[in-house]
């Protein structure tokens, strides 16, 4: 949406003041059929390193089932000019479970965005939203009701699928060949603070956890000399709930919770003080525990909200 020469920009503005390092990721987010390689090009010499692409799918049908504006050609395009443009770090993201969707069609989409050599897939199941033209039609019956079953399959199909083409589990939704895990989603996975700037932006800083305003025209009005807006929401985090999201976000890793690392940063025992949580999930098969290190199991990350709510504050 912005010009590259405003991300440009941007960019020059956060190296005038911070310290940044040389080695540090910088994603942005695109969707095909909306650059070029101009654009590309561009945004590359500034200082943009990985790319995030909205691919959603590579068949033509379910493209328009979810309103993309793009076609798969277009997707395959805008990958082949990032690798051109000099990007060698780039994701992709898929949509799986789609009304009416087979194991067959997704296998294909899956197996093509593979062949376009991406370092990173995310793959995110469907869900159905009030008041989009898709859930309108599933509540008309002009689409089938997505089948959770046939979800799982899928997702159960991708990840070896993956796994047989290089690609690391390394987070629920998440694929990535050796090293090129997400950095900035690896900070909220383990509740690290992080700092969000600009309209709508959100940060959890200090025990804070803020939201900017989403209106324009309020966020701007509410400078005063340098000093940036208030923030709109500003919830502050209990120990409790921190730790209680720690161990939930830190859950959606494929490896787990260290105990020791839990102990260090709140000097708790997490088998001791969540000992009931933990053994009925283990009971159920939905959790394992090794040595001190406490993950889901694959059944787990298939049904991981089961296990989540358990651990939040009564």
């Amino acid at each position: 949406m912005l010009p590259a020469a405003e991300i440009g920009g941007l960019l020059s503005v956060i190296n005038t003041n911070f310290v940044v390092d040389k080695t540090v990721e910088i994603t942005m987010e695109v969707n095909p059929g909306t650059v070029d390689d101009d654009y590309l090009h561009t945004v590359r010499k500034f200082g943009v390193n990985r790319l995030s692409l909205g691919v959603q799918s590579l068949n033509e049908r379910e493209l328009v089932l979810l309103g993309r504006i793009h076609t798969a050609g277009q997707a395959k395009d805008v990958v082949r000019s990032a690798h051109g443009a000099g990007f060698d770090n780039l994701n992709l993201d898929l949509i799986y479970g789609l009304p009416g969707q087979v194991l067959s069609d997704f296998q294909c989409s899956l197996d093509e965005a593979v062949a376009l050599e991406p370092e990173h897939l995310s793959l995110y199941a469907l869900t159905l939203e009030e008041d989009t033209l898709m859930w309108s039609a599933v509540s008309q019956g002009l689409l089938p009701v997505p089948d959770p079953d046939r979800s799982a399959d899928l997702y159960e199909m991708a990840d070896d699928r993956l796994a047989a083409n290089g690609y690391k589990h390394y987070e629920i939704s998440n694929w990535a060949r050796p090293g090129r895990e997400c950095l900035h989603n690896l900070v909220y996975w383990r509740n690290h603070p992080y700092l969000g700037v600009g309209l709508a932006a959100h940060s959890c800083l200090n025990g804070h956890r803020l939201a900017n305003t989403k209106n324009l025209d309020k966020y701007l009005a509410g400078y005063s000399g340098d000093a940036p807006p208030a923030p709109e929401m500003d919830e502050e985090i209990s120990p409790q709930l921190e730790l209680a999201e720690t161990v939930i976000l830190g859950l959606r890793l494929v490896d787990g919770i260290n105990a020791d690392d839990i102990d260090r940063r709140f000097g708790i025992d997490i088998f001791e003080h969540y000992r009931k949580q933990i053994e009925e999930m283990i009971a159920a098969g939905l959790m394992e525990k090794d040595n001190r290190i406490l993950k889901l199991t694959r059944r787990g990350l298939l049904m991981s909200n089961e296990v989540f709510w358990r651990f939040l504050p009564g």
